[in-house]
């Protein structure tokens, strides 16, 4: 059996121009491959898919990825696919990969660096070695897409980067890690919730980039709500204060939004912790009075690619969301 490794780019497969001294994507998956210095590896399978920072990774390019990705997860000599990716993006690029893998049964396992490959102490063959092992037990089948950083393994849904540096850069707030590394041992201590949104099976011809992310702070009025609206947004996600908090002037923007078609979807700027409709004079009872919707505990990056695929794909957000809020 094999494992596939799909390369991206990212800090992992990153060097520093000789010139400007700046990092940049500049070694292959082979290469990345022969500096695990692993000759126990299983047999691997490599593709150079791009070769790109993550903030560039996004869009139409995402949803070819994860195609891709499904493409190899789906075949019958395949235990596994790896994919080195950039960190600053890998939590959106690997909740869109589990949104569409639906029923596959081989786990697609995302993994990264913080110190470029040309450092004499990266981080990247190590965390590629514990990503191939994830990729090839048994036990991560039927887990959907996974991230593997650091020895600890998280689910898609719930895994957020949550600090700039350091080598362990990846959490899941209020859940932690559904599993570790240990040398050469995977031990897993949960199955993740995947909660309703797989089962939309989302398989869009192309991916909705009319999808605002609107972080909101103590004073924040409806300017960019209303900006959002007026420059063509189909959907808005809001990360609200607290609970799913906001004021009399947000709410009135949201109003507005709703009664324009512009879907409004509520998370919280809180890393932990789920939003309901509870407080009034412009909280989320307000909130949810203007037509916006509840995501529970989805984390708004994550939101709101499941509303680019939702809409892509010709479903409704409230329909998206059904199973996030309940």
């Amino acid at each position: 059996m094999t494992v596939v490794v799909v390369s991206t780019g990212g800090t992992i497969m990153a060097r520093a121009d000789p010139e400007t001294g700046k990092l940049v994507p500049a070694i292959s998956t082979d290469e990345l491959v022969e500096m695990m210095a692993w000759p126990e590896a299983p047999e691997l399978e490599v593709e150079d898919f791009t070769s790109v920072p993550s903030w560039d990774l996004h869009g139409e390019l995402a949803l070819r990825l994860a195609r891709r990705v499904r493409e190899h997860a789906a075949r019958d000599d395949v235990d596994g696919v790896v994919v080195p990716h950039g960190t600053d993006t890998m939590e959106e690029n690997v909740y869109l990969i589990d949104l569409l893998l639906s029923g596959a049964t081989a786990p697609v396992v995302l993994t990264g660096a913080q110190r470029a490959a040309s450092e004499p102490d990266a981080d990247g063959p190590a965390n590629l070695r514990d990503a191939i092992r994830v990729a090839a037990a048994a036990e991560a089948r039927r887990r959907g897409a996974l991230l593997s950083f650091a020895g600890n393994v998280h689910a898609a849904r719930e895994v957020r980067k949550v600090h700039t540096s350091a080598l362990d850069a990846f959490a899941s707030p209020g859940y932690g890690p559904i599993g570790h590394v240990d040398g050469d041992v995977v031990t897993f201590r949960r199955r993740p919730e995947r909660h309703g949104a797989p089962g939309l099976a989302l398989d869009p011809e192309r991916i909705e980039t009319g999808v605002d992310l609107i972080r909101l702070y103590a004073g924040a009025d409806a300017r960019f709500v209303r900006t959002s609206v007026e420059s063509g947004a189909r959907a808005i996600v809001l990360e609200t204060t607290g609970r799913g908090n906001a004021n009399d002037a947000v709410v009135a923007g949201v109003r507005d939004a709703v009664a324009a078609g512009v879907a409004v979807v509520v998370c919280s700027r809180a890393v932990a912790g789920r939003v309901e409709p509870a407080y009034g004079r412009g909280g989320g009872a307000d909130l949810a009075d203007a037509g916006a919707l509840f995501a529970g505990d989805l984390a708004g990056p994550k939101a709101r690619i499941l509303l680019q695929l939702a809409l892509g794909a010709g479903v409704e957000a409230a329909a998206a969301l059904a199973g996030e809020a309940s």
